[in-house]
């Protein structure tokens, strides 16, 4: 989410620290996903002093059948650097979609958005992201 190891590292230390204090004095939230959200706060607020993206129209192609086998040919970083280069909350749903744990409402949840809104994000960053992959590996791309 930071496209920044050392960054992502910093807040992953800070919340386990967090939660571990918690758990000792207050004991956990019953919250089932309590330290997702912590854990995006702080991804949000390390990010908010980092120059920002200007938001700019994406190209946008629809998704194809084959692009799970183009997304296999990538390397986890440049999906993961993808992914963090795309503007908040639309950044958080498609890290939480392309994770692959998570159902739609509890990525609404932890995103902090309506089913509406996430369907939107979703949709548009998938048709962007195969936008990209065409252009990546347009030995396929017949739009």
């Amino acid at each position: 989410m930071l496209g920044d190891s050392g960054k992502a590292q910093a807040v992953f230390q800070t919340t386990l620290h967090e939660a571990a204090r918690r758990a000792a004095h207050e004991g956990l939230p019953n919250e089932r996903f309590w330290l997702f959200r912590d854990a995006r706060w702080r991804c949000l607020e390390a990010s908010e002093t980092d120059l920002q993206a200007e938001p700019l129209e994406m190209e946008e192609h629809e998704v194809i059948a084959e692009a799970a086998s183009q997304i296999e040919r990538l390397e986890p970083i440049q999906l993961a650097i993808w992914i963090s280069a795309a503007p908040e909350p639309q950044r958080t749903a498609l890290a939480f979609f392309y994770l692959d744990e998570f159902d739609y409402s509890e990525i609404a949840d932890l995103a902090e958005l309506k089913l509406s809104e996430l369907s939107r994000l979703l949709a548009a960053g998938r048709r962007q992201f195969q936008a990209w992959l065409d252009a990546t590996f347009p030995e396929r791309s017949t739009v």
